[in-house]
């Protein structure tokens, strides 16, 4: 081998010791804004704005399980040692339970590499405060139905009662409206943060394909029980 070729090949061989084997593709933010989408039902990028996941605003070269006011963390993922970057938030987003083990994350990754350098190449853009026009925030399947500030709905929204008899929930609204759930289609539900509904005034968001189930919101769990009457008619 001449001195050419084998200075090439040692080249080679420090390229892939230094990037784990694989090159990443180039990411787009814009084409990352739209494949995130399919992630804004659970990861808000507002700062201190915590839903199914925390925040992700400012996720660049941070700790990962350490972002304030967010504490579901797995032991698994604030014990991890791992730092997001380009490269750990790739292997995070290709396989999550492979990455760090015993995390709770369900989601079983994306194998298109391209995809996962576009959220990638977003995220990054989002935390040098910089995010594409084309990012939309909040959203997704999981999020319809519900607005982004409960205080803000209207009075066929807001739940004036909640009676409980037999196997049926009887909600009355603050329009007068009343809603018959069999007791195992409704769900209660809390949120006290700063878009969660106010004190006393629960609000009740539709859900289910046929219409049938609903989730009723208080501001905290301590408003839940006093709040539902047990009495028939």
């Amino acid at each position: 081998m001449t001195n050419g070729k084998l200075l090439a090949a040692i080249g080679a061989a420090l390229l892939i010791a230094s990037f784990g084997g694989t090159a990443m593709a180039d990411g787009s933010p814009e084409r990352g804004a739209e494949a995130y989408r399919k992630c804004a039902a659970c990861y808000s990028i507002e700062k201190g704005r915590h839903t199914t996941g925390p925040s992700l605003a400012g996720i660049w070269d941070r700790k990962a399980g350490t972002v304030e006011g967010f504490r579901r963390y797995s032991k698994a993922l604030r014990q991890s040692g791992v730092t997001w970057t380009e490269r750990s938030l790739d292997e995070w987003l290709a396989n999550p339970r492979a990455f760090i083990a015993g995390n709770r994350m369900t989601f079983r990754g994306i194998e298109n590499a391209q995809e996962r350098a576009d959220i990638v190449a977003y995220l990054k853009s989002v935390a040098a405060g910089r995010p594409p026009k084309t990012a939309r925030r909040g959203g997704g399947m999981m999020g319809a139905g519900r607005t982004s500030d409960l205080k803000k709905v209207g009075p066929e929204r807001q739940v004036k009662s909640i009676r409980y008899c037999g196997d049926t929930y009887t909600v009355t609204t603050a329009a007068d409206r009343t809603l018959e759930y069999w007791e195992f289609n409704l769900r209660f539900k809390s949120d006290g943060g700063d878009d969660g509904p106010a004190k006393g005034t629960p609000v009740i968001t539709r859900g289910g394909m046929m219409g049938d189930r609903a989730f009723v919101v208080f501001a905290g769990p301590k408003e839940i029980s006093p709040f539902i009457k047990r009495k028939c008619r």
